[in-house]
C-alpha cells in the first residue's frame, strides 16, 4: 500500500496563543502518525480543501517554504527505505526522519576506526582491523554498503568464501569479531539501527578451535628460570621471559616500551597497548632483580629492546619484531635442550603464568584459564577487578 505524506491544520489542538499546531500527517498501511513541522497558525488563514495556507495567511511565503521542505524529507526518506527494500511504519518512518542515521558506509566506518587506532598509537590492533578490511574488499569488491546490508545471507556467504580459501578455523573468528566490533561501534555512534544487527543470530563463538598448548607445568618453568648462561645473547631471552612469568604475563611489546615512570609506589602500571586497559601489578622480588640489573642510565626502558635510537613509530616496530625473533629462537633451542613437551616462547610465559596461578586453586574469576583462547582484554579485565591484597595473595603461588 502506498505511503501519503500531507500536511493539515490540526484545529482540534489549540495552543496557549491561540492557534492551532501545523502537522505532517504520515499515512500507512491505514494508519496514521502525526508530528509536529513547529509551525502553528491561527485555523482562518488555513485553507483545509486545499491544505495549504490562504492568500491572506501571514507569513505565507516562509510557511509554504517549511511545508516543502518537510514534505520532501519524507518523500526522500521513503524512497531511501523502498530503495533498500526495508520495511517500515508510519511511527517508524517519523522515528527515522526525527532521528537520522548519519549515512556513512561500512568502509567509511572502518576507515575512521584505523584512523582513531593509528592516532591512539594503537598499531598493531590497528593492522589487525586493516587485514579484516582487506579481506571483505576482496569478498565484496568494495564497501560502499550500508550496515543493514550485512544481513545473516551476506554473513554466511562470506564465511563460505573464506572457507573455500583455506582460511584457518580461528583466523576466521578472529574476522568475524572484528567485523562484529564494527558493527557494535556503527549503533554506538548512530549510523545503523540496533534493530539491524544480524549477530543476534548468526553466532560468532562457534568459530573457534582449541589451539595448541602453550603452558607448561611449575617444574619447566623452575628449569626455565634455573638455566645458566653467561652469554648476554642467552640471558637476556631467559630474563624477558621470566619478567613476564612473574609481572601477569606481560606480553613482549608490553615489556619493550617499560620505563622508569612505570614503576610507582613499587608497582609495574602500564597500559596494554593493543587494548588500552590499564594494568597495575606488585612488583614481585625477581622482577625488581631483573629491573636493578638492566639498568642504564642512558637508556630510559628497562630492557635493551629499545633505545633512544628508535624515534619514529616504524622504527620501534621493526625494532621490536627483530629483537622477538631471535629471542623466539633462542628459548625454542633453551627448550629443546631442556627436554620441554612445547616451543618455547615469550607467550608460553603468558599462559603458563595464568595457568599455573589456576592450579594453585586461585580463583578463576581472577585469572582466566582461557588465556589466548579467547580475548585478551577480557583477561586482562579480570587482573584489574581485584584489590591490590587479592592479586598480591595471587601471585605468591607462581613458584
Amino acid at each position: 500500500m502506498s505511503t501519503t505524506i500531507n500536511v493539515v491544520c490540526y484545529k482540534s489542538k489549540v495552543l496557549k496563543n491561540n492557534e492551532s499546531p501545523l502537522m505532517i500527517r504520515i499515512c500507512k498501511d491505514r494508519k496514521m502518525k502525526y508530528e509536529s513541522i513547529g509551525i502553528s497558525l491561527d485555523p482562518k488563514y488555513w485553507d483545509f480543501k486545499a491544505n495549504k495556507p490562504t492568500s491572506k495567511c501571514p507569513n505565507k511565503e516562509y510557511i509554504e517554504k517549511v511545508i516543502t521542505e518537510k514534505t520532501i524529507t519524507y518523500t526522500d526518506k521513503i524512497l531511501e527505505l523502498k530503495a533498500m527494500e526495508k520495511e517500515f511504519t508510519a511511527t517508524t518512518l517519523a522515528e527515522k526522519v526525527n532521528n537520522p542515521v548519519k549515512l556513512k558506509t561500512v568502509g567509511d566506518v572502518f576507515l575512521d576506526y584505523m584512523e582513531r587506532l593509528s592516532a591512539e598509537k594503537r598499531t598493531g590492533y590497528m593492522l589487525s582491523v586493516k587485514q579484516v578490511y582487506n579481506s571483505l574488499i576482496k569478498f565484496n569488491k568494495h564497501l560502499n554498503i550500508y550496515f543493514p546490508d550485512i544481513d545473516m545471507a551476506w554473513l554466511r556467504k562470506y564465511e563460505t568464501w573464506l572457507r573455500s580459501n583455506n582460511i584457518k578455523e580461528n583466523t576466521i573468528g578472529i574476522r568475524f569479531r572484528t567485523l562484529r566490533a564494527i558493527y557494535n561501534l556503527a549503533i554506538e555512534e548512530n549510523i545503523v539501527k540496533a534493530e539491524y544487527y544480524p549477530f543476534k543470530k548468526y553466532k560468532v563463538s562457534k568459530l573457534h578451535e582449541e589451539t595448541a598448548k602453550r603452558a607448561i607445568t611449575k617444574e619447566d618453568i623452575n628449569k626455565v628460570l634455573s638455566y645458566k648462561s653467561s652469554n648476554p645473547f642467552t640471558r637476556l631471552p631467559i630474563d624477558l621471559f621470566t619478567f613476564s612469568y612473574f609481572m601477569g604475563g606481560i606480553n613482549f611489546v608490553d615489556m619493550a616500551y617499560l620505563t622508569k615512570d612505570n614503576i610507582i609506589d613499587n608497582r609495574l602500571i602500564y597500559s596494554r597497548r593493543k587494548t588500552s586497559k590499564l594494568i597495575k601489578l606488585p612488583l614481585q622480588p625477581k622482577a625488581i632483580e631483573l629491573i636493578h640489573k638492566y639498568a642504564d642510565p642512558d637508556n630510559p626502558y628497562l630492557f635493551p629492546i629499545l633505545s633512544t635510537f628508535h624515534k619514529t613509530e616504524q622504527q620501534q616496530r621493526n625494532r621490536i619484531h627483530k629483537v622477538i625473533s631471535k629471542v623466539n629462537d633462542r628459548l625454542k633451542a633453551i627448550g629443546k635442550e631442556l627436554n620441554l613437551p612445547i616451543d618455547l616462547t615469550t607467550y608460553v610465559a603468558r599462559h603458563s603464568f595464568a595457568t599455573s596461578l589456576k592450579r594453585s586453586g586461585v580463583n578463576t574469576s581472577l585469572i582466566c584459564e582461557a588465556l589466548g583462547h579467547s580475548s585478551e582484554r577480557v583477561t586482562q579485565i579480570y587482573l584489574d577487578s581485584f584489590g591490590n591484597d587479592q592479586m598480591e595473595d595471587a601471585m605468591k603461588n607462581l613458584l
